[in-house]
């Protein structure tokens, strides 16, 4: 019976033994094929998204929406300036407007950053990204959404500066005139800064010919923007506004008349009257 026992053992544990040693390795020593296979990026060939505006705007046919994928990496920007694809959309119709960009996947280092540029034109108005937006590499997709935000025509932010500049004349040095002329009569104040004539507002009362309430800015004692209302009388509403602004050498960067809630391209002889009349003004106030 001892002798059975023994045998039945001795069966069993060169059963397991067996077991043990037969058992397949999953991977034989200095095969790495399977690592490898893990950790090679899977790269894409294209790169997809769509555009959209922060604000809704009403474009003309002659949109242009430019779309780039480019490689950021390099310090000195020589990278940035040779695209790994382009396109261009016009019409752009609406938004958002889709895209696709196609690359060679070969051109892609993956130690390196790629980003979507895209912007659109629309005459003088231009649509760029607050926010960059990576593609491919150090975690980034294929896939992107870009949203584009108007960026301010060279008129508009004329105005807007020029509101900001009738916003402090509250705390400049104020000096008034008054002159009695054939046809008018004409009163103004001077506002300076630094010793600098920086805005002058000018009333003028023509009788039964009207009124006019004009306010100029000045940069370096040239005409730098002007906006005239003018009325019936001193107290009637305006019947009309008109808005312009020049450059450092005096041509016009904002030409717009305002009547009746139309706006359209002020004529360029009433743009040129009322350069003449910022510069008489300023000759008054005791500019140069």
């Amino acid at each position: 019976m001892r002798n059975v026992i023994w045998s039945l053992v001795s069966v069993t544990a060169l059963a397991l033994a067996g077991c043990n040693s037969s058992s397949p390795s999953s991977q034989e020593p200095g095969d790495s094929s399977g690592a490898a296979a893990a950790t090679t990026p899977q790269t894409s060939n294209k790169v997809t998204g769509k555009v959209t505006l922060r604000e809704p705007v009403q474009l003309s046919p002659q949109a242009k929406l430019d779309v780039s994928l480019v490689d950021v990496s390099a310090a000195d920007g020589a990278a940035a300036s040779a695209p790994l694809a382009t396109k261009t959309i016009s019409p752009v119709g609406d938004f958002p407007v889709s895209f696709e960009l196609e690359f060679n996947p070969s051109d892609v280092n993956p130690n390196n950053l790629y980003v979507v540029k895209a912007s659109l034109v629309d005459g003088e108005r231009t649509f760029d990204m607050p926010l960059q937006a990576p593609v491919l590499t150090k975690g980034a997709t294929d896939q992107v959404t870009i949203q584009l935000v108007a960026r301010q025509t060279p008129a508009e932010k004329d105005l807007s500066d020029f509101e900001s500049l009738r916003a402090q004349i509250g705390g400049m040095k104020i000096k008034s005139g008054t002159k009695l002329e054939k046809d008018a009569s004409r009163g103004w104040q001077v506002f300076r800064k630094d010793g600098q004539i920086q805005f002058i507002r000018e009333q003028v009362d023509y009788g039964d010919k009207g009124f006019t309430d004009t306010d100029y800015a000045y940069k370096a004692n040239k005409p730098w923007v002007a906006v005239q209302k003018k009325k019936a009388s001193k107290d009637a509403k305006p019947t009309a506004t008109l808005r312009v602004s020049w450059d450092v050498d005096g041509n016009p960067v904002l030409e717009q008349r305002v009547s009746g809630g139309n706006t359209e391209t002020l004529s360029a002889d009433d743009a040129s009257s009322l350069k003449q009349q910022a510069v008489e003004i300023l000759k008054l106030a005791g500019g140069k």
